[in-house]
């Protein structure tokens, strides 16, 4: 197999059920109320959700509703009962697709097909589909087949007699030795699918990290927007920007990153990265697939977490932010994190015609700031622009360095790796110049420049 194939190696999971050719597939959607289960979620914001992420892709919701489940079952996931009453709606209402809001084993989703008589998906499945339509970089085609096709690979089960068949036996005499199966066939393909995906993407990785060490060389600072899907950081990300960014009322619009440069109020420039919003119980092989991608937040200098505070859930959807930026090794301190409170143009206005007051938002962890806006009507954004200025100036340092005349590369060294602030008139000993130095620019900083440095922080 070679980088230029095409086939299309088990896709016959979600992508395949949902064929955007033909008139919407009638779906029922099921979500499992687990007794003793903890969400930081309560019930009706799950089930809201999951409605969410299935008119995310082109479906005829014929029915929504939650489902009791006392003990989850190992064959089925929920009771005896509760599946056959499921299969009758099933055939009443003529049901194709089945969508459950949990993960799914593949004996429980098998299972479940052969009772009710539908095509039956759980959470993973329908979040890969989502983001197998809204991937548009080779790159995000690359990370969004590398997780579907770890998720196939656990659902390569007997299912149908033909996979029990042997081939090879017979026929071509050059293939010699035992038949495979078509099972064991398929699970090899699979296999050789992801590791030419897996090397696919490391290549990616590399170039990203090459990237990233031409971007040091710069004195251009990262600032990182993150959230939970559907905060508005894409539509934050157009109005700080003037780009041109998809944005769009739906869960997961933006799948790949962009970066464009920003001009704070004092006039520094910093690079702006709008990434991937994040979502409760997002599959680990999505994280996996998705860490090239998400290593951008690693680097950044400043976070800005974008959360819906229209939405009653904000809360604890910024909660599930914060598990997946701690999975990546970003914490509040190691990173410096503004709160966005985003979408106070919803909240309407009170009495004397003001903005109402946030108290029931508080920062769901240590931040150094919490700045309430509205992307689509730009109220906050200068109070935003100020707080990443501020963000960034607790992490760098100010200093006065001189530059005798004799070390002019000196100066072409400060200007690429240092904000210049003030160049004062030059002596006959040299310059002194006034620079701020970013922390990761700090220890070259002062190696190169020993002993002709002073402190003006100290």
């Amino acid at each position: 197999m070679n980088d230029n194939d095409e086939d299309d190696i088990h896709r016959g999971g979600p992508a395949a059920f949902v064929d955007q050719r033909t008139a919407p597939t009638r779906a029922g959607l099921l979500c499992p109320d687990v007794r003793g289960q903890h969400s930081l979620h309560p019930i009706e914001s799950r089930k809201a959700e999951f409605e969410g992420l299935a008119s995310a892709i082109r479906l005829d919701i014929v029915f929504s509703e939650v489902i009791k489940v006392r003990d989850v079952r190992p064959a089925t996931f929920m009771g005896a009962g509760t599946v056959e009453t499921i299969g009758k709606r099933v055939k009443d209402e003529e049901i194709e697709l089945l969508l459950v809001d949990t993960a799914l084993t593949p004996i429980q989703q098998r299972n479940l097909e052969r009772e009710t008589g539908a095509k039956v998906l759980d959470r993973t499945a329908l979040i890969l589909e989502i983001f197998g339509e809204r991937a548009a970089t080779r790159e995000g085609v690359l990370q969004v087949e590398l997780a579907h096709l770890n998720y196939q690979k656990g659902r390569l089960v007997r299912s149908w007699t033909h996979l029990e068949r042997q081939r090879g036996s017979g026929g071509f005499g050059f293939m010699g030795g035992p038949g495979e199966t078509q099972l064991e066939s398929d699970r090899r393909l699979l296999q050789d699918r992801i590791q030419l995906l897996e090397a696919r993407i490391d290549k990616v990785k590399r170039t990203r990290e090459q990237q990233r060490r031409t971007r040091d060389e710069t004195p251009f600072l990262i600032v990182a927007l993150v959230g939970y899907t559907n905060s508005g950081k894409s539509t934050l990300f157009n109005t700080l920007t003037g780009a041109e960014v998809f944005a769009k009322d739906l869960l997961f619009a933006t799948l790949d990153t962009t970066v464009r440069k920003i001009v704070l109020p004092h006039g520094r420039e910093v690079m702006l990265s709008d990434t991937v919003g994040f979502v409760a119980d997002l599959p680990t092989m999505l994280v996996a697939a998705f860490r090239a991608t998400l290593e951008e937040v690693t680097q950044a200098d400043v976070i800005l977490h974008v959360r819906d505070v229209a939405n009653p859930d904000h809360l604890a959807q910024a909660q599930d932010v914060l598990m997946v930026l701690a999975d990546l090794g970003v914490t509040p301190e190691n990173k410096a994190i503004i709160e966005v409170w985003n979408k106070i143009d919803l909240l309407g206005l009170d009495d004397l015609g003001g903005r109402p007051t946030l108290e029931a938002a508080v920062p769901a962890g240590k931040v150094v700031a919490a700045v309430p806006v509205s992307a689509i009507t730009g109220e906050g954004l200068p109070a935003l622009s100020q707080a990443i200025e501020d963000a960034l100036s607790l992490q760098s340092r100010s200093y006065r360095v001189h530059v005798p005349h004799s070390a002019g590369g000196d100066i072409g060294w400060l200007h690429n790796h240092a904000e210049v602030i003030v160049r004062e008139l030059p002596t006959e000993q040299g310059s002194d110049f006034v620079v701020r130095v970013e922390p990761r620019h700090r220890m070259a900083f002062l190696e190169r420049f020993n002993g002709r440095i002073e402190n003006l922080d100290s």
